[in-house]
């Protein structure tokens, strides 16, 4: 069964079809036959509350999750180690070990990425005002987390991941985090960012998808397009979509 047309297929940069997971011990799916069709060249918000799917399925897109069924093509292939070349990871927290320095984090990409633009990083790191030198554990929360957008931003990747990049962070480097996003991306590529926070990423977003409980997508387009049609901000849909959603305990901690 095919849930695309060619056209959409050839300018898709990520198509997920018919996805199902499920965690032991819950007697509910986290994704419960999730599709989506993600063009290529946008900026694409993947909003809904905590415990809807969001963080699953990017697991699920990255590798670090198998579905249970389904099916997930990257630049039209199938995902598989080939299209992890393909995909820049930012995960929801830092992973880095503490005791490194954004020195040997910038030789450590550069040597395993091969698309790793090392100079690019640099520039970057350097209006930031980060000291190379530095080790990780000499530096604020928000200051890690700049970091490690920097060293994702500078890939020349297919697909962006962006795993709610903007939370636990103060507003002036929500601020910076975004303009990063938007200055440094190839415009070839896409950004997926999941969050909750809308107020502050909606001004970016090309395109949207809600997602419910389950992986279910309640409402998605583009941005411009919904808002004159609503006569309400994405945010202000968003509050309407999720305001009665009750609280989910997915049993992986925040489970996204």
């Amino acid at each position: 069964m095919s849930f695309w047309t060619n056209e959409q297929r050839e300018d898709a940069v990520l198509i997920c079809e018919d996805l199902c997971k499920t965690y032991h011990g819950l007697n509910r799916p986290v994704l419960d036959r999730f599709c989506c069709q993600i063009p290529k060249g946008k900026i694409v918000g993947l909003l809904g509350p905590n415990g809807c799917g969001k963080s699953t399925l990017i697991k699920l897109i990255t590798g670090l999750l198998v579905a249970d069924r389904g099916e997930i093509f990257i630049d039209g292939i199938r995902r598989s180690e080939k299209t992890n070349a393909l995909v820049s990871y930012l995960p929801e927290r830092t992973y880095f070990n503490n005791w490194m320095r954004v020195e040997e984090l910038l030789a450590y990409f550069g040597e395993f990425y091969a698309d790793f633009d090392q100079g690019l990083a640099r520039r970057m790191l350097e209006e930031l005002q980060i000291d190379t030198g530095a080790k990780l554990k000499a530096l604020s929360k928000g200051t890690k987390e700049k970091v490690q957008l920097v060293l994702v931003m500078a890939r020349k990747a297919k697909l962006y991941l962006l795993d709610e990049p903007i939370a636990g962070v103060d507003p002036a480097a929500r601020d910076y985090i975004l303009q990063t996003i938007i200055g440094n991306y190839n415009p070839e590529s896409t950004v997926i960012i999941t969050t909750h926070l809308i107020h502050d990423i909606e001004p970016i977003l090309d395109e949207f998808l809600f997602m419910g409980y389950g992986g279910k997508v309640l409402l998605s387009g583009v941005a411009d397009e919904v808002r004159a049609e609503q006569g309400k901000s994405l945010d202000e849909l968003f509050r309407e979509y999720f305001r009665y959603a009750p609280a989910v305990d997915t049993g992986r901690g925040n489970g996204g």
